[in-house]
């Protein structure tokens, strides 16, 4: 039986749930955009799928509408698979069991994958109906948004010809995105030596749990904790009591920010009372330091069979010291736009295991040459420290267009269904429309969405009040889009 039965718009639901029921982690959707190709070809549509895996279906105008400009609605397929740890499920293989909690759908213990699945769904209700109005119809549906962008960055010229590009991935209703910062990842890799573990020692497992995550733009501003900046933190102060560390394995998404945590750590016995009671004294103050934004913290450590071996004692200092001096968080914002984040870094990743480290972080910009800065300022840390660094998967921001006519178009659209004009806002998150214009530099382009809370987390929940109004929205800016 369906969970979503009930709540409106019930076309989009389905839609929304005929989704869910696929796995589609980010590189792991082909299943989900082979099953939007094959929608399209059953309702008579020109359907493509291109080599990197985007589908793109064309819908004609209805007829009086023949003299609007054609619109391409756009979304991603892929979605970031989290899950609390306590909450069995493989992203590859079972279903998101969603349901309604209140006035929201969530998910039981993992990602809900609304981001962007509903974006997606409202697509396919657009493709599906026979009754709405709309000049010439293009949907592109693009793949691996999550991990890199590379469906947009494998979309080719000559594809599309839509004059408007309306993105459906943004997450607040009442808000229109006219631009975006752009991204690049920061890779740091050392290879350490290990060595046996000392005679005398003791085992732990260093845990951190029940920070809230989240997304690595939309919520950076937030000052919620990274698990991996406090599992480092912990460590290096801890190395006067004579800590080696083991393995360490913290975040698994380089554009969330990390939950949980833990870390594989031998003290010397005659130490132990001392590290228990350092252990007690840390978790208290790290959460007096985030009593309001993070109230469920734990930091604890529980005992653990011995490891085979520890990290280089010298390696092992260097790299704790450049985790602690990478830069993490908001670096600055739009000066003409003061509450709009303009650069910032999250370390998304750390991995620490036989014989290599590697930290993933993931640096935002509005402007290029402040991104690029930042990702020099990790590298110079990370190379101090003896690793060797890369930078990766780079991709544009997007520049504002105030004088853009769909902007225009969808701000009277919105204020006559709701009795007021939208706010118009540039997002300290990568969306593809950046990309895209690349290959299409006269698209004219807008994002907009319902509400999502808690996206890239195990947390996120749709609103569904938003949602129909999201699809209202939608099918009237179809009616009165701007002509050609």
């Amino acid at each position: 039986m369906s969970n979503l039965k009930g709540i409106e718009p019930a076309v989009v639901w389905e839609h929304f749930e005929s989704l869910t029921n696929i796995p589609r982690p980010s590189k792991k959707e082909l299943k989900a955009a082979e099953f939007v190709k094959e929608f399209g070809e059953k309702l008579g549509l020109e359907t493509i799928m291109d080599e990197t895996g985007n589908v793109i279906i064309k819908k004609p105008a209805t007829p009086g509408h023949e003299d609007r400009k054609g619109i391409i609605l756009q979304g991603h397929i892929d979605m970031v698979p989290q899950k609390n740890n306590d909450v069995t499920h493989d992203f590859e293989k079972d279903p998101i069991n969603a349901y309604v909690d209140g006035e929201w759908v969530t998910a039981e213990g993992t990602t809900l994958g609304a981001d962007n699945g509903i974006g997606v769904a409202a697509s396919m209700a657009v493709l599906e109906s026979k009754e709405l109005e709309h000049g010439p119809i293009e949907v592109l549906v693009t793949v691996d948004e999550e991990t890199g962008m590379t469906g947009a960055f494998g979309l080719k010229s000559g594809l599309l010809d839509g004059e408007i590009l309306i993105n459906m991935d943004s997450e607040d209703e009442g808000e229109l995105y006219i631009g975006c910062a752009g991204g690049m990842d920061t890779i740091a890799t050392m290879k350490y030596k290990e060595d046996n573990v000392p005679a005398g020692m003791k085992t732990y497992k260093l845990v951190v749990k029940g920070l809230k995550g989240g997304h690595s733009g939309l919520d950076i501003h937030l000052g919620r904790g990274n698990a991996i900046k406090m599992l480092d933190r912990f460590m290096f102060k801890a190395q006067k009591l004579g800590l080696r560390l083991a393995e360490m394995e913290a975040g698994n998404i380089r554009n969330a920010i990390p939950r949980e945590g833990e870390a594989i750590v031998v003290v010397p016995e005659d130490k132990t009372s001392d590290f228990e009671k350092f252990v007690t004294d840390y978790e208290s103050m790290v959460r007096n330091e985030l009593t309001t934004v993070e109230p469920d913290l734990k930091f604890f450590a529980e005992e653990h069979e011995m490891p085979s071996k520890v990290m280089n004692e010298k390696q092992q200092d260097s790299l704790l010291k450049a985790i602690f001096g990478c830069p993490n968080g908001v670096m600055s914002y739009i000066a003409d736009m003061p509450e709009v984040v303009e650069t910032s870094t999250s370390m998304g990743i750390a991995t620490v295991k036989n014989g290599k480290a590697q930290i993933t972080t993931l640096q935002r910009s509005s402007v290029d040459s402040r991104k690029e800065g930042l990702g020099d300022m990790i590298r110079s840390v990370f190379e101090l420290a003896g690793a060797d660094v890369e930078h990766k998967g780079a991709y544009p921001g997007w520049k504002p267009d105030i004088n853009s006519p769909i902007l225009a178009a969808m701000k009277d659209v919105y204020n006559g269904l709701y009795k007021k004009v939208p706010e118009v806002k540039v997002i300290h998150a990568g969306l593809e429309c950046g990309i895209i214009k690349d290959a299409y530099p006269n698209l004219d382009a807008i994002s907009f969405g319902p509400t999502i809370s808690f996206p890239h987390s195990p947390d996120e929940k749709i609103n569904i009040e938003t949602t129909e109004k999201f699809w209202n929205f939608l099918v009237d800016t179809l009616k009165n889009a701007p002509k050609k």
